[in-house]
């Protein structure tokens, strides 16, 4: 079996019938629902999320330090994960409420029968870029690249899904090398420095601390939305804040007053500078050195969704990306139209005049 489709149950594990159950029943939710209101004020509210000091996850680090969610009636819990996989393990196995990751997660969930719907675009690109070490990639030609090391935050995250299409590109199967897990943070930079793998697939604001000081070179970048177009085809969703089916069913206001948080946050960040970064973001988020973080920041500012709808060919340039990992280049069977929806940010731009 294929390494990549080893790994944590993603991009490839399950083509099979999609489980939605019968239908109705408020999936998907429509306004009217979203806006009955069947939530406990002040409920505490677990969302997963995989390595919240990336610049990827920054709108959810500014709502919850900014207090939007507490505006907005609700209490949080953040439940922070080495990535996206083991965060939307933790969100199938109930052990948290909702997640933030990579949309084409959600894709692959679907065809395996468990369907999550994004609520709201934080990223409009993957902000993923894939790093060669200076000090311990070979320079040597792609054929002969068998048994490097690429480090991800986890296994089956959005970093791997990334790393794997560009050595397809490259005419190298991701069978060639191996992915490993190095967590996010000073953890990361330790197994790069150390050579404990010879590349990194990752977000900012580590891939420009490692650029600044000259440690690596770019191999693929998607931190800007003409790179992101350039590698996908098309416009690629980046971070969004997901739900499964029974909380948009079930806790609809909650679903919405979380939207408001996102948006009110994606809002905020259209003109937040230096100062404001510094005053909201907590300091281990930095990795000890402010100006690469800010220059970092002003990087993928332009990957930021402005008010956070999903862009309509979007979910299309996801699905045949994923397609392309697959074997037989067949997209897995998901109805597109069940894994997002605009309706809860349209009535959030409402509210804050987007």
């Amino acid at each position: 079996m294929h390494r990549f489709d080893r790994s944590r149950r993603l991009f490839g594990l399950c083509a099979g019938s999609l489980l939605l159950g019968a239908g109705g029943g408020g999936w998907p939710a429509d306004a009217t629902a979203a806006a009955n209101g069947n939530a406990r004020p002040g409920a505490a509210l677990r969302i997963a999320v995989g390595g919240q000091g990336g610049l990827f996850y920054l709108p959810l680090t500014a709502a919850e330090r900014l207090g939007y969610f507490q505006n907005e009636g609700l209490r949080v819990e953040i439940l922070d994960f080495a990535g996206g996989s083991p965060a939307m393990d933790a969100v199938r196995e109930a052990r948290a409420d909702v997640g933030c990751g990579g949309y084409e997660q959600l894709l692959e969930q679907q065809a395996g029968g468990f369907a999550c719907r994004s609520l709201a675009l934080m990223g409009r690109t993957l902000q993923l870029a894939l790093a060669a070490s200076q000090r311990f990639w070979p320079h040597k030609s792609f054929t002969s690249y068998k048994g490097l090391r690429i480090g991800v935050p986890a296994l089956g995250s959005s970093a791997q899904f990334f790393a794997s299409l560009w050595l397809l590109q490259m005419g190298v199967s991701p069978d060639a090398v191996s992915f490993v897990g190095v967590g996010n943070g000073r953890q990361a930079l330790a197994a790069i420095r150390q050579g404990r793998v010879h590349a990194l697939s990752h977000v900012d604001p580590l891939i420009t601390l490692l650029e600044q000081k000259n440690e690596v070179r770019i191999l693929a970048d998607t931190r800007t939305l003409k790179g992101s177009q350039d590698f996908f085809g098309g416009p690629m969703p980046g971070a969004c804040l997901y739900a499964p089916r029974a909380f948009v069913e079930h806790r609809s206001s909650e679903a919405q007053g979380m939207v408001n948080a996102i948006v009110h946050a994606l809002k905020w960040m259209q003109t937040a500078g230096p100062a404001d970064l510094a005053r909201i973001i907590p300091m281990q988020y930095w990795l000890d050195d402010r100006a690469a973080y800010l220059a970092a920041f002003e990087k993928v500012r332009e990957s930021l969704s402005p008010d956070g709808l999903m862009p309509g060919e979007g979910p299309a340039t996801a699905l045949r990306s994923i397609a392309r990992l697959r074997a037989s280049r067949a997209a897995p069977d998901v109805d597109l139209s069940l894994t997002y929806s605009n309706e809860w940010v349209r009535r959030a731009k409402l509210k804050f005049q987007l």
